[in-house]
């Protein structure tokens, strides 16, 4: 059996879980009144973000900061908006924004164009820095050899 206190099913007396059995009460003519004055008044953030969003502006300044009264800009963008035009984004455009968290340190795109130019070492503030990966065997040239004894050893190491 459920747990009726926190599921929204009806019980078998019709009530569900802190209301009675009429649902949603609606405010009265007074307390409609004063909702209605507060909101041009003093509104809350998010009656001032959704308006300002609806408005279509990118920015708004909320006058319920205490300390700064106004004085601060913010976005009409939500969280998610944001991480989706952050997905979209192109490296170029994250470096002009500021965002540096899908970049190439100095180190990483030196070795990187010394990587595809097939370089075997490069220089990085001086110090040399291999181009092979982690876990990466360097090739091992095998030197020429005359004779019979080179077939022999080509034959035996797998050459």
């Amino acid at each position: 059996m459920a747990n009726r206190l926190y599921n929204k099913q009806v019980s078998a007396k019709g009530y569900k879980r802190g209301g009675g059995v009429t649902g949603d009460k609606k405010p009265g003519i007074i307390r409609r009144t004063i909702g209605k004055i507060r909101k041009k008044i003093v509104p809350t953030f998010g009656e001032q973000f959704s308006k300002a969003k609806k408005e279509g502006k990118k920015t708004f300044t909320s006058t319920r900061d205490d300390t700064k009264k106004g004085k601060l800009e913010y976005s009409t963008k939500t969280a998610a908006e944001v991480k989706a035009a952050k997905k979209r984004m192109s490296d170029r455009e994250r470096a002009r924004v500021g965002d540096t968290s899908k970049q190439l340190s100095e180190k990483g795109a030196a070795f990187k164009l010394a990587r595809k130019m097939g370089k075997k070492e490069f220089t990085h503030k001086g110090k040399k820095y291999s181009t092979l990966l982690k876990g990466e065997k360097p090739n091992k040239i095998m030197p020429e050899l005359s004779g019979k004894t080179s077939k022999k050893i080509k034959k035996f190491v797998g050459a």
